[in-house]
């Protein structure tokens, strides 16, 4: 009979070059992702999902116009999801902005095109336009607000 003892490892020596294979590659990732910019779209997506009332204004906006209402009909609600799959891009320390969100109406789909500068905790428009894409014989791009620069 064999009365060998039997030793065994720690977690460390079992596991230590997956781990450690796994530790270099995830300071890789940091280092692309953040010597890449794309922090800056990080930050401007996450500042834009918390300006929700520049996007509903914009909406509220939109509603109102006599050529929305008559293509497109009654504009609903966006969810949070709605701003995330658009584009956003801040400029002027965060003072100025230019976003592209999809809107759902009762007689179809837009694309909301907003440029505004926000001047004491207030956005100023410059620009809102509902570019109509579905039904696809309706396509036209409606301006609701345009600069008067």
């Amino acid at each position: 009979m064999n009365n060998d003892l039997i030793v065994h490892k720690n977690w460390w020596q079992r596991n230590w070059k997956w781990f450690t294979a796994l530790a270099i590659s995830f300071i890789f990732f940091l280092f692309v992702l953040f010597s890449s910019g794309f922090n800056g779209v990080l930050a401007d997506y996450t500042k834009a999902y918390t300006d929700i009332e520049l996007y509903n204004e914009a909406i509220e906006k939109a509603g109102l116009n006599k050529r929305v209402i008559e293509v497109l009909g009654t504009i609903e609600p966006i969810n949070n999801m709605t701003i995330i799959n658009g584009t956003v891009q801040y400029s002027k320390n965060n003072k100025s902005i230019q976003t592209t969100i999809k809107i759902t109406c009762k007689n179809g789909k837009a694309m909301l095109d907003i440029s505004a500068d926000r001047t004491n905790e207030t956005w100023h428009y410059k620009k809102i336009n509902a570019r109509v894409k579905k039904p696809i014989e309706k396509a036209e791009t409606i301006a609701i607000i345009t600069s008067t620069e």
